[in-house]
């Protein structure tokens, strides 16, 4: 589903052949996880949640990816928080903006930020710099779901929290995220939208949460969990 889903939002011009290629990786460690969340993944959901909740000026980064394969649990996630929502693209032109706005819009997103920065995101040196002061720019904790690298490492240089969501766990993201969520986009969104909703008003439980987390710690968890399951349906093959 989600392939044809992409496919259908390709044909549009929601998403770029890039893109096709980046959920393609992902899902391959999907299939090494067992296609579910890991208990590490419930981990780092839970963490975020936490983390958003905490922020002053939460925003939830969108791409072409992200958007088409789920804007309605990105837009309730987005209202439970609040969080603000803006659209951040590689391959940036007007008229694609305007889909990706649209199809959120449609979805039921209001306020969308995005056609038109006002602000650069500091040592980017594509259109993906491109960004609004009142939301990637000024955000404190930042979401960034299927992400590919450089825009992570420069809103972490920035000082901002960046919760990734990102199957691969090795990625440059899972890397330099300060929560690294290794699950499917759907999966993750759903649980977050579920954690949020139960800790809201709860400050102790929330503070606890984040000053228990250790991102390093719940990756390598990730990865060693991955290389188990590996060995497992191996029949004994890697040892």
């Amino acid at each position: 589903m989600a392939r044809e889903r992409l496919a259908e939002m390709a044909d549009r011009g929601l998403v770029t052949r890039t893109g096709l290629i980046s959920h393609g990786r992902g899902e391959a460690f999907d299939y090494m996880m067992g296609e579910r969340s890991l208990a590490q993944s419930v981990k780092a959901e839970r963490a975020a949640a936490a983390f958003l909740l905490k922020a002053k000026n939460p925003v939830i980064c969108v791409n072409g990816n992200a958007a088409a394969l789920d804007p309605r649990n990105l837009i309730i996630l987005a209202q439970e928080v609040p969080a603000k929502i803006e659209i951040n693209i590689f391959h940036r032109t007007e008229e694609r903006m305007k889909l990706l706005i649209s199809h959120m819009e449609e979805n039921g997103a209001e306020n969308v930020l995005g056609a038109d920065p006002d602000a650069r995101i500091p040592g980017l040196s594509s259109d993906r710099a491109l960004c609004t002061e009142s939301g990637i720019y000024d955000s404190d904790v930042i979401l960034v779901p299927i992400e590919d690298g450089d825009r992570a490492k420069a809103l972490a240089d920035m000082g901002k929290i960046v919760i990734s969501i990102d199957l691969n766990p090795l990625s440059r993201t899972s890397r330099t995220a300060a929560v690294s969520i290794s699950d499917e986009m759907t999966r993750a969104l759903e649980n977050m939208i579920i954690f949020v909703r139960e800790m809201k008003g709860r400050g102790e439980t929330i503070d606890e949460l984040i000053k228990t987390f250790s991102n390093d710690e719940n990756r390598r968890e990730t990865i060693n969990e991955i290389c188990s399951s590996l060995r497992s349906e191996s029949g004994g093959v890697f040892k």
